[in-house]
């Protein structure tokens, strides 16, 4: 994929992920983008080789509480 195609391919899932971790854990915008961004998961969603982009909204809010949860996740085999 082209860098600027994973680019927009995130801008696009990232707010779709954030409304999943607002009703998930009853937190406002602010506190979803704060848990994302300083995230494990999202240090290795930010890397397109990972190919966890491809994965839906909602299964990367529960990769999300499952790492806030227990401090570790563990990535489905299709990522």
């Amino acid at each position: 994929m082209i860098d600027t195609q994973f680019k927009a391919t995130l801008e696009m899932l990232i707010p779709l992920v954030i409304k999943e971790v607002m009703k998930s854990r009853s937190i406002n915008e602010k506190e979803a983008f704060e848990l994302l961004y300083s995230s494990f998961l999202y240090s290795k969603l930010e890397i397109e080789s990972t190919k966890l982009w491809h994965l839906s909204q909602l299964t990367l809010a529960n990769l999300l509480n499952e790492e806030i949860e227990t401090g570790t996740i563990i990535f489905p085999e299709e990522a």
